[in-house]
């Protein structure tokens, strides 16, 4: 098995993306939240790092990404970029902060953008949304869109099923992956969707997708870092490959510092001062 060695010599940027779906290289992109994790995935030449809305679930513990706020993301923005040198860092827009107010919309990209310096916001939708995309973009802000499953209208959906299955909602799918090219986004993550149809979108954009759950046609992967690193275990989609079993070493290894504690043999002589 073959190690990828990163180009740590050059920043990522929202052009370099571009590039590497040009010349064919895949893009690499995981979640974080905090500076800990953030420079581990940095330093271990990641290509993205999204910090998702998704912290509602893993770090807050809700049931759904809709309870988390614009301070809230903020901060985990803020505490992600002090441990970043190389990636190119995105930045989920809560549900509540844009949709249907495009001037609310704008305020709160810029406000990500000015107290957590990451360089780009991500937002879930297609034509509903384009009035805030295309002001958001008119500011200098890059964008990255998100098509498919997209989790902040579940309560529309009512599910988490597989999106775009019947050939009226893949067809918006794809006209609307083709308005969010058109209007400036960067990148699309397209999120649950047959293969298929995510090939046939990363085929006829000039910009690159992000695939998870959406097969390996797409120009890039992203997983929530806390699922594929086994932290998270109740969650187990087909699309998610787990690359450690972190919780099972923490529970071992808490276990093992109980037993010392209890014991008397932590801390040892060499352990004191």
């Amino acid at each position: 098995m073959s190690i990828h060695i990163p180009d740590n010599t050059r920043k990522v940027t929202t052009r370099r993306l571009v590039e590497m779906k040009q010349r064919g290289e895949k893009i690499s992109m995981l979640t974080a939240y905090d500076y800990s994790s953030a420079k581990i995935l940095d330093e271990a030449g990641i290509d993205c790092i999204l910090v998702g809305d998704s912290a509602s679930n893993v770090m807050a513990g809700n049931a759904t990404t809709l309870p988390i706020t614009l301070d809230q993301m903020v901060y985990h923005g803020k505490s992600v970029m002090k441990g970043v040198k190389r990636a190119l860092v995105v930045v989920d827009l809560p549900f509540g902060s844009y949709q249907g107010n495009s001037k609310e919309a704008l305020a709160s990209a810029v406000r990500i953008m000015k107290e957590t310096h990451a360089e780009a916001v991500k937002m879930e939708g297609g034509a509903e949304i384009r009035e805030s995309v295309e002001r958001i973009l008119c500011a200098g802000i890059p964008v990255m869109g998100h098509l498919g499953l997209t989790p902040q209208s579940i309560n529309k959906f009512g599910t988490y099923n597989v999106r775009a299955r019947e050939e009226a909602e893949a067809e918006k799918l794809v006209q609307d992956a083709h308005l969010l090219e058109e209007i400036g986004c960067f990148a699309i993550v397209l999120e649950k969707i047959p293969a298929k149809l995510a090939e046939r979108v990363s085929r006829e954009l000039t910009i690159p997708t992000i695939g998870i759950g959406a097969g390996g046609a797409c120009d890039g992967q992203v997983l929530v870092m806390h699922d594929m690193m086994g932290i998270n275990r109740g969650f187990s989609p087909r699309f998610l490959r787990r690359y450690a079993n972190v919780a099972d070493i923490m529970t071992e290894a808490v276990g093992r510092y109980i037993e010392d504690v209890k014991t008397g043999d932590f801390p040892n002589a060499e352990e004191q001062y």
